[in-house]
């Protein structure tokens, strides 16, 4: 290789790391002082958003293809299902009637309410992960370690069934109540960033 096109590659080489480098420590200073929102109640950026549904649905497509429900979606399952519904997830996730509660409303990413919107077109094993992970950069937590494993699955049959429940469920997930956010302070409603 000649004198002088290993100088070249060397300039463009030293050209690419003073440029990662200035990135990295102008990212980080926004950090530092707090010039990235930190508050809830902020519109997240479109590369904020962007990195996080990328980053979920490709985890999904990885990590939740092969989760195969073990438990059929029989009375005992589903009712069991509605308990456990109504104890960990009404909060943020509402009841029946659909209307956003007044936590999941102040989650910043806004908890879908799925008594309107409900997640019976995931697969069995995209609710089942979502249900023991969590999603990282919103308000849904893990249960992988406050439910057990037949928990997370029952809860996950009733959400997989919540709009075609047999009689004995449907009455339970009707009796569901939290309170909800007045009508008169909901805007219309966007589209969901996350899902």
């Amino acid at each position: 290789m000649s004198r002088g096109r290993w100088s070249l590659l060397r300039g463009i080489g030293i050209g690419v790391v003073l440029t990662v480098a200035v990135a990295a420590a102008a990212l980080y200073l926004c950090v530092e002082f707090g010039l990235v929102p930190a508050n809830a109640d902020a519109r997240p950026s479109r590369f904020e958003g962007w990195v996080a549904r990328t980053s979920l649905h490709a985890t999904l497509a990885r990590d939740a293809k092969n989760l195969a429900n073990p438990l059929p979606a029989n009375d005992t399952v589903l009712l069991a299902g509605v308990k456990i519904y109504a104890a960990d997830c009404a909060v943020c996730h509402g009841d029946a009637t659909g209307r956003p509660t007044l936590v999941g409303y102040g989650l910043y990413q806004r908890g879908p309410t799925l008594g309107r919107y409900g997640v019976e077109d995931d697969p069995d094993g995209v609710i089942y992960w979502k249900v023991t992970h969590g999603i990282r950069f919103t308000g849904m937590p893990s249960f992988a370690r406050t439910l057990s494993d037949t928990q997370r699955w029952q809860v996950s049959t009733f959400l997989k069934h919540m709009k075609a429940l047999p009689p004995a469920a449907r009455r339970a997930w009707r009796a569901v109540h939290v309170a909800a956010v007045p009508a008169s302070l909901i805007p219309p409603r966007r589209s969901r960033r996350f899902r």
